[in-house]
């Protein structure tokens, strides 16, 4: 008997291994003692974290190179075999020198390198790192970015100072305290209604993407509305589609700035038009499964698809959009 396609694999940025209870970040006193064998992870001004070239772990700094205390600007990320984690800001000792590669969507980036490290970007690179390093710095990034946008209270507008060692921040005014948002978004791979898991797939490109990139539909979710019907409500508004038999897949963290995407599966008819969205999407079609194996099999690179007229080209490997695709993509219809 056929079954409903799940997920085959971790996403990429939900990969962890520290331990980051509560209680380890609000005791002042471990925190203090364990920092002379801390290790510090750190981030440029555009988020990058540098790893020793050809390796897939963090080039982490000892904690002593920053003080006998942890500065202010300093955020706890948890413990791992018997070492604290830390993050602060910063950048190559010296003048790097600039190496052009392709990123997760098919752009050029420059990746600073000095010394034997590479400067790399969460997006292009998560998936290289060991689950250790990703987890680290997919929290690192997280709380930066919000830290970045709580700067003043949201109650009352006064400025606002960090306590819990990077895990909230207290206004200065009244002590209001504010802890780490995450924005929830739903990503959902919806199939024709061949079988059980479908012989095709709908597909959009937004108009930044480059030509030919490819992924499933997503959107946040609205103030008093469930993940279900805001799976309904996105597809309806960005093709035109009507899904039914929505289920949950996963999640994973997607800190650009702030997102937790939940990934859903969905049917819908797909004999009805499309009607792409003026402004949020350039182009909707249904890709066959045997075009996305071919995709899979091309290491994502551009792959021709239908008549061959048009080519297609995958999500990077951090998004958790290619864990759902690949997963689809390797189930039977069971029509």
């Amino acid at each position: 008997m056929t079954l409903p396609f799940q997920l085959g694999t971790l996403p990429t940025l939900s990969r962890s291994t520290v331990d980051r209870q509560e209680t380890l970040r609000t005791n002042p006193e471990r925190l203090l003692a364990r920092w002379p064998e801390a290790q510090v992870v750190l981030l440029d001004p555009r988020a990058r974290t540098p790893v020793r070239e050809g390796e897939n772990v963090l080039a982490t700094r000892k904690a002593l190179t920053f003080g006998d205390t942890p500065p202010d600007d300093a955020v706890f990320l948890g413990e791992w075999q018997g070492a604290d984690y830390w993050s602060l800001p910063g950048e190559p000792a010296g003048e790097p020198e600039l190496l052009e590669a392709g990123g997760s969507w098919g752009f050029t980036e420059e990746i600073p390198r000095y010394d034997g490290e590479l400067w790399v970007d969460l997006r292009a690179y998560g998936d290289k790192l060991d689950d250790t390093s990703a987890g680290l710095f997919t929290t690192a990034q997280a709380l930066r970015n919000w830290h970045r946008a709580a700067r003043f209270c949201a109650r009352d507008g006064s400025a606002t100072r960090r306590v819990q060692f990077g895990w909230a921040s207290r206004c200065e005014a009244k002590g209001h305290e504010e802890y780490p948002r995450t924005d929830p978004a739903i990503i959902c791979l919806v199939h024709d209604e061949v079988g059980v898991n479908g012989e095709h797939v709908l597909l959009a490109r937004q108009p930044v993407w480059p030509k030919g990139r490819y992924s499933v539909l997503a959107g946040f979710v609205e103030a008093g509305e469930s993940l279900e019907g805001c799976v309904t409500r996105e597809i309806r508004e960005e093709v035109g589609a009507e899904v039914r038999d929505v289920r949950y897949l996963g999640s994973q963290p997607w800190p650009f700035p702030r997102s937790i995407m939940l990934g859903f599966a969905a049917r819908a008819d797909a004999s009805r038009p499309l009607r792409p969205a003026d402004g949020e999407i350039e182009e909707a079609l249904w890709v066959s499964r045997a075009d996305v194996r071919a995709a899979f099999a091309n290491e994502g690179g551009p792959t021709p698809i239908g008549d061959g007229a048009a080519t297609m080209m995958l999500p990077g490997n951090s998004s958790i959009a290619r864990v759902m695709l690949e997963a689809w993509a390797h189930a039977e219809s069971g029509a």
